[in-house]
């Protein structure tokens, strides 16, 4: 009689733990890759060395000469915010909205120019991403990759 009650407890005690909520665990984090571009039709074509990678994504755009101009990796987290300064002085807030076992959907914003998109990235894959409107023949990208 006696095993049979430490059996009911320790399997009270199991499913407890196991239907416990999930806030009580550390939230997940996703390694984020945030690379910030300057695209521009002026002057000679030529592609940042540090964008090699790129270089088959951006010799399909309208744009002939690629820089980079800022980056920074980030352990983001679900519905917390990462906000980036653009070279033109807004800035860019990346937020992940969603994440799966090989997706993550990303809420892209830049107040300064009231945009917002919505882009889901497969794992191994990166997305490159206007985030300014042309001026002078330039405009400004971010490339984002989950799981670099």
């Amino acid at each position: 009689m006696r095993s049979r009650r430490t059996f009911v407890a320790l399997l009270a005690l199991a499913l407890c733990a196991a239907l416990a909520p999930a806030a009580v665990h550390a939230a997940p984090t996703i390694p984020v890759r945030v690379r910030i571009l300057k695209g521009s039709r002026q002057g000679p074509p030529a592609v940042d060395p540090r964008l090699a990678d790129l270089h088959g994504q951006l010799g399909k755009l309208a744009y002939q000469r690629w820089d980079q101009v800022g980056e920074q990796q980030a352990a983001m987290e679900l519905d917390k915010p990462l906000t980036l300064p653009l070279p033109d002085g807004s800035t860019l807030e990346l937020t992940i909205v969603d994440a799966r076992k090989d997706t993550v959907t990303f809420d892209v914003k830049v107040a300064a120019r009231k945009t917002h998109s919505r882009l889901t990235i497969s794992k191994d894959q990166r997305i490159v991403h206007q985030v300014a409107g042309e001026k002078d023949g330039a405009a400004l990208f971010a490339t984002v990759r989950p799981w670099p």
